[in-house]
């Protein structure tokens, strides 16, 4: 299935009632997994960031691919600090960016794929080093670092050792809950 496959019948699963309450499912959860399920490792001066909160939009990838997923994302953003603004400071549009665009990408990968070793890895991948290590390095370094004398460097480095920390463990995740999913509900390729 080409991107444009995908981009055209994920937004068709939009019409689906029973899509969009999974969708309002995965969001509320992703809502109160990026409340509650994750942890600043202090040794890092509180830039690594620990969370499961992608899963929740890798779930949604996989059933209704790049548009559900990114408003999974997206939406998950906004909503989390809206509902819980004490828990991350206040509001900043870059990461509300950052969470479409891993929608995206893992969409484009794991929607209708059943989510195979090597689609898991490669979306991970791009996710991981151009979002989460560069847009995430930069968003955090405009933020917190251009005022104090910090280099943008540094904000690489921490979230390079951040997404090396969670690497395996996030794509054995989105592996095992793939194949759950594919044995649950019938993905059709």
């Amino acid at each position: 299935m080409s991107v444009k496959e995908k981009f055209v019948n994920s937004f068709k699963e939009l019409n689906n009632v029973y899509s969009l309450v999974a969708l309002a499912m995965l969001l509320a959860l992703r809502i109160i997994v990026g409340i509650f399920a994750n942890s600043t490792m202090a040794m890092f001066g509180n830039l690594i960031k620990i969370s499961i909160n992608f899963l929740p939009i890798a779930v949604a990838a996989i059933l209704f691919g790049p548009i559900g997923a990114s408003v999974v994302g997206g939406l998950g953003d906004i909503l989390s600090f809206f509902i819980n603004p004490a828990s991350g400071g206040s509001y900043f549009p870059g990461f509300t960016i950052n969470g479409i665009l891993t929608g995206l990408i893992l969409g484009i990968f794991l929607y209708k794929n059943n989510a195979t070793v090597k689609s898991v890895l490669i979306s991970w991948t791009i996710n991981a080093v151009f979002i989460e290590v560069f847009l995430s390095g930069y968003w955090l370094y405009f933020i917190y670092g251009a005022g104090n004398g910090d280099t943008f460097e540094i904000f690489l480095l921490t979230r390079a050792v951040s997404e090396a920390i969670k690497f395996i463990p996030s794509v054995f995740l989105i592996y095992v809950f793939g194949k759950a999913l594919k044995k649950a509900v019938k993905i059709k390729s």
